[in-house]
């Protein structure tokens, strides 16, 4: 249970900014060409289809099933292609704050974790676009809590699901997996070590992979979906309709105007333009409306120094045969969700997938205000106020391009620090 109703109150709050305007934008912005066209297509064949024939889509469904029950219950409208990753956002919120609470044991540092995340521009522009990021960071958020609670099976339930969203939930999976195995090692040896054993690759092995393969129930109840009358084994047709999806996602090097090296994700190098217009009203002769998914700066540039920290600490720890439980949780979800993109150098990729692991530099930043708080005291909490403060008003600042909000042209044009913001 949560020690302080701080975190609640923090998600209630965000979730209310959610839902302003949340359908203010009728058209379909960036991926949700996508994915909401998706979710439709679940809702009338189970199935995603082009036109009468299958569709070859290169993502699992559990995303876009999610997007579909906000357009089943709310129409199909912006609000309701929205509305269940603004739930999921906001239940994020609350989620990190209960992972600080299990790492932390302080109602401040709670509060804290849940605050950061809740003035992220990065995580409110996911929590306001029905892409598949946001759904993938919630079940990763649910996992690492059940992961600090050593509860493996429903670490595996909620890895499946995250699989089942984006495949790059593989890696948390794996990190996860060979986490758990390795305190299995060392608190067993001999014959004890056999039924640990085997319960990790049931949690990490064939739990997700049930749970996953659920997820693929429209493809096998349909005939319409891709490839599957490849074989007379849907099986056979579902491992070749895999194969296809691994040789798009290993060869798409399509150049983009808005895709940026993972080397600059921790600094916001490029940020993506999810939307920008010009309308003609506004109070001046030039007027911008942009939806940018930038993080907030000064979050995002102080987390930078946070996670060097912290993976110092870690290192250090590790010589000595030390593990931080949260350094440990920090580095495991850095590795997972930020490391691997490095060897994807000629892959088309985006800043906006660092939203999968800014909870873990988020939890970097709490864990360097801890330090400060235990080094200083009173005047360290004066410092962790004044910080957080500071990275307050830098998001209400950006605000306005997080929202989508109609300016001048003037007042976007001195929200873009850097050319590369552009």
């Amino acid at each position: 249970m949560i020690a302080s109703i701080a975190p609640i109150l923090i998600a209630l709050a965000a979730f209310i900014l959610r839902l302003i305007d949340l359908g203010k934008i009728h058209t379909l912005i960036f991926d949700e060409v996508y994915y909401v066209d998706g979710a439709r297509d679940f809702l009338k064949y189970g199935v995603e289809v082009s036109g009468s024939k299958p569709e070859f889509v290169v993502h699992p469904p559990v995303g876009k099933w999610l997007i579909a029950s906000g357009i089943r219950i709310f129409g199909d409208s912006g609000f309701g292609w929205r509305i269940t990753t603004a739930l999921v956002g906001s239940l994020c919120i609350l989620f990190i704050g209960l992972i600080a609470q299990r790492l932390f044991h302080s109602k401040q540092l709670t509060a804290l974790a849940s605050g950061l995340m809740a003035v992220d521009g990065l995580a409110l522009v996911h929590s306001r676009t029905a892409l598949l990021d946001n759904f993938l960071t919630f079940f990763i958020l649910i996992a690492t809590y059940f992961f600090l609670r050593k509860n493996y099976w429903w670490v595996g339930i909620a890895l499946g699901f995250a699989i089942g969203t984006k495949w790059s939930g593989v890696y948390f999976l794996l990190v996860f997996g060979l986490i758990a195995l390795y305190r299995a090692f060392t608190h067993h040896s001999g014959r004890d070590l056999i039924k640990p054993t085997l319960s990790r690759i049931a949690q990490f092995g064939a739990i997700p992979f049930v749970v996953y393969l659920s997820t693929w129930a429209g493809w096998f109840l349909s005939d319409r979906g891709w490839d599957r009358s490849y074989s007379a084994n849907p099986f056979t047709s579902l491992v070749h309709y895999h194969q296809q999806i691994l040789t798009f996602h290993t060869t798409l090097t399509e150049k983009h105007p808005y895709q940026s090296n993972p080397w600059s994700w921790l600094i916001m190098g490029r940020p993506t333009s999810f939307l920008y217009e010009t309308p003609k009203s506004c109070g001046a002769t030039q007027c911008s409306q942009e939806i940018l998914a930038l993080g907030t700066p000064l979050l995002w540039w102080a987390g930078l120094i946070a996670l060097l920290v912290a993976c110092g600490m870690w290192l250090h720890g590790a010589r000595q045969r030390h593990f931080d439980p949260a350094l440990t949780t920090i580095v495991a979800g850095i590795a997972a969700g930020y490391l691997p993109w490095f060897f994807f150098q000629n892959r088309t990729v985006f800043t906006f997938y660092a939203i999968v692991f800014e909870p873990f530099l988020i939890l970097a930043l709490v864990y360097c205000a801890h330090l400060t708080i235990i080094q200083y005291q009173k005047v360290g909490e004066i410092i962790v106020g004044i910080c957080f403060a500071l990275i307050f008003l830098n998001f209400l600042y950006f605000l306005p391009i997080y929202l989508g909000d109609v300016m001048t042209y003037d007042a976007w044009r001195a929200r873009m620090w850097f050319p590369q913001w552009i």
